[in-house]
C-alpha cells in the first residue's frame, strides 16, 4: 500500500470530519516536508509520513468513550488502532511497531527518541499553533525546549514568531 492509498482509507476511516480530515492532511505535509528537508533516510521518511497522516485515529473512537480528545485519551487508544488500521497493508512488522508507538506517544514531549518521533512533534504542533490559537509564549517555549530541527524551528519561527498578529 502507498502512503496516497492509506491517506484514501484515512479519509474513509474519519467519516467525513472534516476537521480532522484537515488536521491529518496538515500534519502529513509539515511532516513530510521537515523529513525531506532534514534528509531522512527512506524507510525513517515512510514511518513518519504513515505516523502522521495516523497520529490521531483514536480522536473518534475518544470522543465517544470519553467526551474528550485530551492528548492523554489519543496515546492510550491510538497504538492499538494504528496496529489494526495498518493490517493487510503489506507494511512490515517493524514498520507497524514504529508507527503503533508514534501514534501512542505523539503528545509525549520528553525522551524523545527518534528523528521520525521529533518531527512528528514538531509537525502536529505547528498546525495547533494555528487550530488551538496558542499565544507567542507558549510558541516560544516549544521553539527554545521542544523543536529539535532547524526545518522544524525556520517554519516555526517564520510561520508563527514573526506574525505581528501574535505580539
Amino acid at each position: 500500500m502507498t502512503v496516497a492509498e492509506l491517506i484514501k482509507k484515512m479519509v474513509v476511516y474519519s467519516e467525513g470530519n472534516l476537521h480532522d480530515i484537515a488536521h491529518f492532511l496538515k500534519v502529513y505535509a509539515y511532516a513530510k516536508t521537515i523529513g525531506e528537508c532534514e534528509h531522512l533516510d527512506k524507510d525513517t521518511q515512510l514511518v513518519l509520513e504513515i505516523a502522521a497522516v495516523l497520529h490521531d485515529i483514536a480522536c473518534p473512537l475518544c470522543r465517544e468513550k470519553y467526551g474528550s480528545i485530551d492528548g492523554k485519551y489519543q496515546e492510550r487508544e491510538g497504538a492499538v488502532l494504528a496496529a489494526d488500521f495498518l493490517e493487510g497493508t503489506g507494511f512490515s512488522e517493524a514498520l507497524v511497531r514504529r508507527v503503533s508507538y508514534l501514534v501512542g506517544h505523539h503528545h509525549t514531549l520528553t525522551q524523545i527518541e527518534g528523528m521520525d518521533y521529533q518531527i512528528l512533534i514538531e509537525a502536529d504542533y505547528l498546525v495547533n499553533v494555528d487550530e488551538s490559537h496558542y499565544d507567542k509564549d507558549n510558541i516560544r517555549n516549544m521553539y527554545e525546549k521542544v523543536f529539535r530541527t532547524g526545518t522544524g524551528k525556520e517554519l516555526l519561527q517564520n510561520i508563527y514568531l514573526c506574525n505581528p498578529s501574535l505580539i
